[in-house]
């Protein structure tokens, strides 16, 4: 039977996360009050934040800077975006470049 909790991100009942996204209690706060689609949302989020931002994650300042980030989005609080980004859509006109084949020799 899946575990079910009440979301503080989206604010309805979901699937709970499945492991803690943080060591100790601050962990265990999180997997009581955090379902596993806002942790999946946040992913995305924070591989956006990494690669547009080309943060280096061997910094420690960096990695509390995420957690921080991650505490604010799961408390729909306003947090950092990758400046110039912009989230695709269908209807955007943006597309995948799809590199040309090479030239048969």
């Amino acid at each position: 039977m899946e575990t079910v909790v009440f979301c503080k991100k989206y604010q309805e009942e979901l699937p709970a996360m499945t492991f803690p996204p943080l060591p100790g209690k601050a962990g265990k706060d999180l997997m009581d009050t955090v379902s596993q689609k806002a942790l999946e949302d946040w992913k995305a989020h924070q591989t956006t934040l990494i690669n547009e931002r080309r943060l280096d994650l061997s910094q420690p300042v960096i990695r509390k800077w995420l957690i921080e980030e991650m505490l604010k989005f799961f408390d729909n609080k306003e947090v950092a975006v990758a400046e110039g980004f912009v989230e695709p859509t269908k209807d955007s006109g943006i597309q995948t470049y799809i590199p040309p084949h090479p030239p048969i020799v």
